[in-house]
């Protein structure tokens, strides 16, 4: 069996020798590759020219009657110059593998061919292809989000349909807005996408961290202030308050507003008008707001560290953005959002991920979340690789995977033990269906979507674990990505 599942990749086989054809296909379906044996380039050309993009990759003879190997080369590269074309050549035809590789083969096999070589080779090229045609996939995503009414949530989970739902329903309606969630969960993210996905979209987004600069500024920054209203103060000054008028305001942070600036906060919120400082003179606004927050600003009223009042006329609407240890399903496909972004402001190719990284990216615990993973990301594209380092972003000091006592603690953890805490008190068959269900995700998370891969890890049939899939409303397809 090979080490690598490609249910969803064809392989075109293309010779007009029946038994080297046929030789060939058996080797590549005992490999569990889908085959298709063609007796002439024509019949592959017209395959490429009806399925595109095609999902998978062309072996082909080079001397043919009609159109040879070289010609439906240069006419498959011309169709898709990212399609992987293996050729084979005689024994010691060198010029014409040279042609071959200069007009964009692959790669190329002698005949008579290595069973060995020819399955690495085609293993290659069915995850280049992949890679290439999930890159484009996303790119594509890219482009219509940047053309539609607004952007999209990241990621296929349930968790993040849910909350990509909540947005859109809550973009239309023109209420302040507070969000809760830990560091580098997406809350700007989620912010502008309120904004983008509303009636204010054509109006400024303006953006403040709370606990980005000292008490002294921060008021002079949300009210502006006149010429002279205090020491250095040499001309007159918009603030963000005033800026984001006919828009969105985003105050992040806003736990670390200082108590002063709140009750002020407070009456803008009830009249929506405001004062530059050095003036007299109310000036109405028409602003949302939208706040965000870390730390649950309930407790922090209680504690005396908020005020009470402002906590509830912020809590208008609440929304929780769950840590990516949440979703993990979706650790991938973000992965490979952020590496296209990277890669589009850097003009750098996306390099491919080998399977140790992609298990280091499934493994690690994500503390600072999707920031974290977004950094590293930027790093896979501007090293060309990550080679395993998967926590090297983190900061403060701390050593991948949090600290040596929360590593202990979670790898000390079984997924038996994880499943029973979420599902503590409970009935019996509903933990059963759990446990299933989290055994089903691991394995499709550990054979990065592989069906018959993980139909070996788990031993069932494929067409039982489909049945499984279909029951548990679970998908492979997000786990490729």
């Amino acid at each position: 069996m090979s080490d690598v599942t490609n249910a969803d990749m064809q392989v075109l086989v293309v010779d007009d020798e029946p038994h080297l054809r046929d030789s060939l296909s058996q080797s590549l379906m005992l490999a569990d590759y889908l085959t298709r044996p063609l007796a002439s380039a024509e019949e592959a050309l017209e395959i490429l020219n009806t399925e595109a993009p095609f999902e998978g990759v062309v072996i082909t003879d080079i001397r043919m009657p009609g159109m040879d190997g070289l010609s439906l080369l240069r006419a498959a590269r011309e169709l898709d110059d990212e399609l992987p074309v293996i050729v084979m050549t005689g024994h010691g035809d060198v010029d014409t593998a040279v042609s071959a590789m200069q007009g964009g083969a692959w790669d190329f096999i002698e005949k008579p061919f290595d069973r060995e070589r020819l399955l690495d080779g085609v293993r290659r090229a069915v995850a280049a292809r992949r890679l290439a045609l999930e890159n484009r996939s996303l790119r594509e995503q890219l482009d219509t989000q940047r053309n539609s009414a607004g952007p999209r949530l990241v990621g296929s989970s349930e968790v993040i349909q849910r909350l990509d739902a909540q947005v859109s329903r809550l973009a239309a309606v023109d209420a302040d807005t507070l969000l809760y969630g830990e560091t580098g969960a997406g809350k700007d993210r989620v912010a502008r996408c309120l904004h983008e996905r509303s009636l204010r979209a054509s109006k400024p987004f303006v953006a403040l961290n709370c606990g980005g600069m000292p008490e002294t500024l921060i008021e002079s920054e949300l009210f502006g202030h006149e010429k002279g209203a205090f020491t250095g103060a040499s001309e007159r000054r918009i603030g963000k308050l005033e800026h984001a008028d006919g828009g969105t305001l985003f105050l992040d942070e806003i736990e670390s507003m200082p108590m002063s600036l709140q009750i002020k906060l407070l009456r803008v919120l009830q009249e929506r008008s405001i004062e530059r400082l050095g003036s007299n003179t109310p000036r109405p606004i028409d602003i949302r707001v939208i706040a965000a927050t870390k730390r649950d600003l309930r407790e922090a009223a209680s504690a005396g560290d908020f005020r009470e009042d402002l906590y509830y006329r912020l809590n208008v609407v609440t929304l929780y953005l769950p840590p990516l240890r949440e979703h993990r399903e979706d650790i991938l496909q973000l992965f490979r959002h952020f590496a296209i972004l990277a890669s589009e402001r850097t003009s750098l190719e996306v390099p491919p991920l080998d399977s140790r990284t992609l298990q280091a990216l499934l493994d690690h615990d994500w503390p600072g979340n999707v920031r974290e993973l977004r950094n590293c990301a930027e790093r896979h594209v501007l090293l060309g690789g990550l080679e395993g380092n998967i926590g090297d972003s983190m900061a403060e000091g701390q050593p991948p995977g949090g600290s040596a006592e929360q590593r202990s603690l979670q790898a000390e953890m079984s997924l038996e033990e994880s499943v029973s805490q979420a599902t503590e008190g409970q009935a019996l068959p509903t933990r059963m269906e759990a446990f299933e269900a989290a055994l089903i995700r691991d394995a499709l998370a550990a054979c990065r979507g592989q069906v018959v891969m993980a139909c070996e890890r788990l031993g069932l049939p494929r067409k039982t674990l489909y049945d499984k899939l279909k029951k548990h409303g679970l998908s492979a397809e997000p786990y490729r990505r």
